[in-house]
């Protein structure tokens, strides 16, 4: 993923210029998932040249992280998966592996020369563990195998049985119901009414799930889980999906989900990994194959120059195809394909090849303006390009390393409108077409070589595209892709340019106002590392990917583009594996440079690089936070807080996140101990609320989803309701009120509430299928919700309060005509709602109005200076809270959610917390005062702070 332009602030270092450069920070940790141990840094290798044998300890395991510097000889004989796990056993008390044979499957063996590298992947109790492999490096020579290495992450920890309790219908709708969630669940639309032209299928029909089987998160003991990918288009918006989501296997709650999508990350949408469906251009040559490999022709790139283009003129059509079989002619007989996908919708590329499409073609071998227009020109030139590079420099046929063909599909549109993005998919690269102020994304060879490169990540490391390894992910497709760009250009590499990605790709500004990333940045972890959760960039992987790609940058100007690019290509296809975090990636780049024989001086270098750029040991106890912190590590995914009565309420995992949430309680200022609520029975006992009286959650089980309760003072749990057809969440409570909100698995959402002593829910709509509504606050005996409803031939979006006393509805005011209505807020005196009128804007208002639907004011208006990209609110009787991305950010790379406080009359704008990490999940604990989880530590704490920290310069 390719992330959006940020203005950047300079950097001075001792021999080069200094560059306004983008947003950088250390990878940020798994998030509030805290997947594996090795989110959290090892210990960095040593530097010197003649240590002799390195063993790096892994993290939270028996089993080193990289052993190095020896030469090791094994029985000869048998495969080299063999010989590598003969290799583990006969070094047992090293390693701490029992079983090599058994738990140790052999993925792939890469030989090259004499050198051969065997990955395997971990089994427990014969089920995969996510990212658990380990590398076993050796020389095979005369028949003679000599062990050099190894690295990876092998969990010696792990005892969870693997006895699933839940089945995987059960798991494939809990999956699909936290995606369309997460998707989704942040606003209520018009387009959302479950009755609306079919719209109940079209949520349905838009996600579908495929269950993969199980697989233990290693996290502690392990977590058993059925991994799930949920894929399609995301109703809302048209974008392509492809989330990776665990439910675990003894409750069904969703504990992990991320995006699998891999895209550049440009500033207007997003692009998609899709499966890896073989279409028309993923096969290889015609079974006669062609006459010849191919002819040369012609076109003009979108910088003026005329480049050479690999073509193959096509009998049957009688033109001249972007399709390239020379290159690979003698090893392969596969190619490098362009196709034409202008008029096909993004979503159309999602799993499958978009029907009807063909490669660009032309009468003659010069392509005309419409080919570079479409930037077919630019895509072919440079997946020749990049796969020149790869073969020349590395010895790699293709992404794969085994000539698998190369397509790119150019011109796609979102809804008939612009796509400004560029992706990966597993098979094949997708451009969009641009707009008025961006070029395709394929028209600068850095974007192309980036995500080509994703590819070749894919097929070497695997580095999961989540938290650090996925910030790692993004950081070798950034060095790659510029380097291939910056040689190509013949650009010296301390032009203060060179570091720019996505430079030329803006019709109407120049590079460096243009550029989306600078890897001169100059960033170090200690001070620009961002805290965020899986549900935000995938845990940072564009948003903390700069500070490592910088560090390697520094290195490729400092050691030489050659020597430089030689060390990163054997560390990512030699030494890492597929949960490496940043000091992980540090150690086998600094292997791999010794394994190369480098100089003392360059392997100074090498070191220099990266203790400039603070990927050190321990970089993460040098971040520094302005809250006060109520309850640490909660180690939780997919729930939230609540707060009132000066209480706070959160769900908690153990601290290694193995076991199911519990419910817990605290005093808002901070004293006393927090309370455990809820019983400890398996279940994932998440989204809380408070009113300081009692706490109220749902428990997340095997059969169903409850609605459970507890006096703070102490007491028994009540059950209040139970659905085994649909989520619930959002819950409030009040005295004896509670209120919630139910999804089914078609997208239907109604809000209900109970009265003490109620045996089942009363549905605000009727629960018809005709209203739509969501997103419930409660206070004063009243509940606001937004609501989604046909008036006349037309649907509406409105916030309606219903008065549980008198039974009176009232439709709050408008000021215009919202398209969707965010989160709901109500006090003793007014109703504040998040209004989305504008819906490509990507920014919300920020709504008031008197409890009678009067006086209905704008604090914050959805357009112009400071605008909110809001996304949820909370509050009190004197400050409203606002969870959003910072002012006018919709272009740049820091876009986490913030909290922003406004008084009750919309004074006094200002950040809560000037915290650098993710702050969601904010509730209002009374006066100005909220409480909230915040991800700057990289681990999910609650926090708060009892005064408003100013605009945070």
């Amino acid at each position: 993923m390719y992330g959006g332009g940020t203005l950047r602030k300079p950097r001075a270092r001792s021999g080069r210029p200094a560059a306004k450069t983008g947003i950088a920070g250390a990878a940020a940790l798994l998030g509030a998932a805290a997947l594996v141990v090795s989110a959290l840094p090892g210990q960095a290798a040593a530097a010197a040249h003649d240590s002799g044998p390195e063993v790096v300890p892994g993290k939270g395991t028996s089993t080193p992280s990289l052993v190095d510097g020896i030469r090791e000889g094994v029985k000869a004989g048998g495969s080299a998966a063999d010989a590598a796990r003969g290799h583990l056993a006969d070094k047992r008390s090293r390693y701490g592996i029992d079983r090599p044979d058994r738990d140790l499957k052999p993925l792939e063996t890469v030989a090259r020369g004499t050198s051969e590298t065997v990955r395997l992947q971990q089994r427990h109790r014969g089920v995969e563990v996510l990212g658990g492999q380990y590398v076993v490096r050796m020389e095979k020579k005369d028949g003679k195998r000599v062990v050099t290495g190894t690295s990876g992450t092998y969990f010696t920890g792990l005892k969870t049985d693997v006895t699933a309790e839940v089945g995987e219908d059960l798991a494939v709708r809990r999956a699909v119901g936290a995606t369309l969630a997460q998707l989704g669940g942040k606003a209520l639309g018009k387009d959302d009414v479950a009755g609306r032209d079919g719209a109940r299928t079209k949520a349905a029909g838009a996600l579908s799930g495929t269950a993969r089987g199980l697989v233990v998160l290693p996290k502690g003991a392990g977590v058993l889980t059925h991994h799930v990918t949920v894929r399609g288009t995301d109703p809302a918006t048209g974008q392509p999906v492809l989330r990776e989501v665990y439910v675990d296997a003894k409750a069904g709650y969703p504990v992990l989900q991320y995006s699998g999508i891999k895209t550049f990350g440009v500033p207007k949408a997003a692009g998609q990994d899709a499966a890896k469906a073989a279409g028309p251009g993923a096969g290889r040559a015609p079974a006669d194959g062609p006459k010849n490999p191919g002819v040369a022709g012609s076109g003009v790139r979108y910088d003026g120059t005329t480049v050479e283009l690999g073509l193959y003129f096509d009998t049957a059509r009688g033109q001249y195809v972007m399709t390239d079989h020379a290159r690979m002619w003698e090893s392969s007989k596969n190619k490098i394909s362009t196709w034409d996908a202008r008029g096909k919708d993004v979503g159309e590329t999602d799993g499958a090849w978009p029907q009807g499409i063909k490669e660009f073609g032309s009468a003659g071998p010069q392509f005309g303006k419409e080919a570079t227009e479409a930037g077919a020109v630019d895509a072919h030139w440079a997946a020749g390009k990049v796969y020149d590079y790869y073969k020349k420099v590395h010895g790699r046929d293709s992404l794969d390393g085994r000539g698998m063909a190369i397509d790119s599909l150019v011109g796609v549109t979102n809804f008939g409108m612009p796509y400004v993005n560029a992706f990966w998919d597993g098979a094949k690269m997708v451009y969009g077409g641009g707009d008025e102020d961006y070029k395709t994304l394929s028209a600068d060879l850095d974007v192309v070589g980036h995500e080509m490169t994703h590819g070749v990540v894919e097929h070497t490391a695997g580095l999961v595209y989540a938290g650090q390894s996925g910030a790692l992910n993004e950081a070798l497709a950034d060095y790659f892709g510029n380097a291939i760009a910056v040689d190509a250009a013949g650009m010296p590499m301390d032009d203060p340019d060179a570091g720019l990605l996505g430079g030329n790709l803006c019709r109407n500004k120049s590079p460096r106002q243009c550029a989306f990333r600078d890897l001169n940045d100059g960033a170090t972890t200690s001070k620009n590392f961002l805290g965020v959760g899986f549900g935000s960039d995938n845990g940072g992987v564009h948003l903390n990917s700069t500070i490592f790609s910088g560090a390697l940058w520094d290195m490729r100007e400092d050691l030489g583009r050659t020597l430089a690019d030689k060390v990163v290509y054997k560390a990512l296809a030699e030494y890492m594996s597929p949960l490496d975090g940043f000091t992980e990636g540090r150690n086998a780049v600094v292997a791999a440079a010794k394994a190369l024989k480098v100089s003392a001086g360059d392997l100074k270098v090498i070191t220099r690089s990266f203790n400039a750029h603070g990927i050190v040991p321990n970089w993460e106890q040098a971040l520094g936070v302005d809250s006060d912190q109520l309850f640490g590590k909660l180690n939780t995914s997919g729930s939230g807080v609540g707060a009132g009565g000066g209480w706070w309420t959160t769900s908690k995992s153990n601290d290694d996140g193995t076991e199911a949430y519990s419910v817990w309680a605290g005093r808002a200022d901070g004293k006393g101990a927090p309370k455990l609520m809820s019983p400890n029975d398996g279940r994932y006992h998440v989204n809380p609320a408070t009113d300081g009286k009692s706490v109220v959650w749902t428990a997340y089980g095997p059969k169903g989803v409850d609605v459970l309760s507890r006096p703070l003072a102490g007491g028994p749990v009540k059950k209040l309701y139970g659905s085994n057809t649909a989520d619930v969440g959002a819950v409030r409570v009040e005295g004896a009120v509670v209120a919630f909100e139910t999804t089914d698995f078609f997208g239907s959402r109604h809000v209900g509430y109970l009265r003490t002593g109620d045996k089942e829910p009363t549905w605000v709509d009727g629960a018809r299928s005709e209203v739509g509504t969501g997103l419930p606050s409660l206070s004063g005996g009243r509940i606001a919700y937004a609501k989604a409803y046909p008036e006349g031939d037309a649907y509406r979006s409105g916030v309606e309060v219903l008065d549980l006393r008198s039974g009176e509805r009232k439709l709050m005011g408008q000021l215009g005509e919202p398209q969707a209505i965010g989160q709901t807020a109500i006090t003793g005196k007014h109703v504040y709602w998040l209004a989305d009128e504008v819906v490509d804007l990507g920014q919300t208002a920020v709504r008031r109005a008197n409890l009678d639907g009067t006086g209905v004011v704008d604090i914050s208006k959805e357009k112009g200076e400071g605008a909110l990209h809001g996304s949820a609110l909370t509050a009190s009787d004197d400050a409203v809270t606002v969870t959003a991305e910072q002012p006018d950010s919709a272009y740049h790379n820091e876009t986490m959610a913030k909290l922003w406080q406004f008084g009750a009359d919309g004074s006094a704008l200002g950040r809560v917390s000037c915290n650098r990490g993710e702050q969601t999940s904010a509730a209002a604990a009374g006066g100005k005062q909220v409480v909230w989880v915040d991800g700057t530590t990289g681990s999910t704490d609650l926090v708060t702070r009892t005064r408003p920290a100013g605009r945070c310069g």
